[in-house]
């Protein structure tokens, strides 16, 4: 007897050891998983203020008011940023959990808002950077402006006074930036290629990448999704004929659209060419969701219709 009682000692000594391991393990886990998304979220809210920033700190003759508003900008916007990375819980980021998409999104805006800031310093204290690519963006600028192009749109859009350097200037900015967002979307375009995304053995969680898609809202989800995404495919390919038209028919209510506010400029020439890019892009990743959603419905029916769940 004091042997089988010694033996059952030992078994559970030994279990209760590889319990507490297997515990000290999962929390060890745990503890980087949280260390891991607080520096993820820390990184990414710094990225965030750089951006909001790189106006300011670029162009000159900034006055103290500026540049305290777009400090408190910037740090409301990496406050928002680190709090959405940091939770568990999504609440309007989309893809915060998929890359390539919000980094090419962010690239791509950072290099348009960058380079339109140094175009526009080059102005006032010209260097060896911003002359060539002020250069540069005249050549492309001259390139696409073309009758209907959206680049002539937007030399358009000026007031009819404007003078001939404010409309080559309008004009390099508007090539610049149409430029990045192609360059943007196409990479992004052969990154998806080249990393299957999403990939069809991972697991991907439509609620935490498409926070605002409500998949219980009716109908079929695949269909919305596809409808979705030839919407914002459209959108996208319109909304930079569409804009300068609005801007332009909007003149005679609020102050048309000069280079007094170069800032201003900057960020109304970036958001013209990203935003329709990112609706490109949003319609591109929803098409590829609801194409591997309908892959994964044919497998579960194929393996469901192979265990004899489903009448062949």
């Amino acid at each position: 007897m004091g042997k089988i009682e010694a033996s059952r000692h030992n078994v559970r000594k030994m279990f209760g050891k590889r319990a507490r391991q297997s515990i000290a393990s999962d929390r060890i886990k745990g503890n980087r998983a949280v260390i891991t998304r607080l520096i993820g979220a820390f990184v990414r809210a710094m990225l965030i203020v750089v951006l909001v920033a790189t106006p300011a700190l670029l162009l000159p003759g900034m006055n103290p008011d500026s540049i305290q508003i777009v400090s408190l900008v910037a740090i409301f916007g990496g406050f928002l940023t680190f709090v959405e990375y940091y939770s568990v819980y999504p609440s309007l980021v989309e893809f915060r959990d998929a890359p390539p998409f919000n980094r090419v999104r962010y690239v791509s805006l950072f290099l348009t808002v960058f380079f339109l800031s140094v175009v526009f310093r080059g102005q006032t204290d010209p260097t060896t950077l911003t002359l060539f690519i002020e250069a540069t963006g005249s050549l492309i600028g001259q390139a696409i402006d073309f009758p209907y192009s959206p680049v002539r749109l937007v030399v358009l859009m000026l007031p009819d006074d404007a003078s001939v350097q404010s409309l080559i200037l309008v004009r390099t900015t508007a090539g610049i930036s149409y430029l990045v967002s192609l360059i943007g979307l196409a990479v992004f375009v052969i990154l998806l290629r080249l990393q299957g995304w999403p990939s069809y053995s991972k697991p991907f969680n439509v609620w935490v990448n498409l926070p605002t898609f409500d998949p219980t809202a009716g109908g079929d989800v695949v269909e919305r999704l596809y409808r979705d995404a030839r919407f914002n495919i459209a959108l996208g390919f319109l909304l930079p004929f569409l804009s300068p038209a609005v801007i332009k028919a909007g003149a005679n209510v609020f102050d048309p659209i000069t280079l007094d506010s170069p800032q201003t400029m900057v960020w109304t020439m970036a958001a013209w060419a990203f935003l329709p890019s990112s609706l490109f892009m949003r319609g591109i990743a929803m098409g590829r969701i609801a194409s591997m959603i309908a892959e994964k419905r044919k497998q579960s029916c194929a393996i469901a219709e192979q265990n004899g769940f489903l009448p062949a």
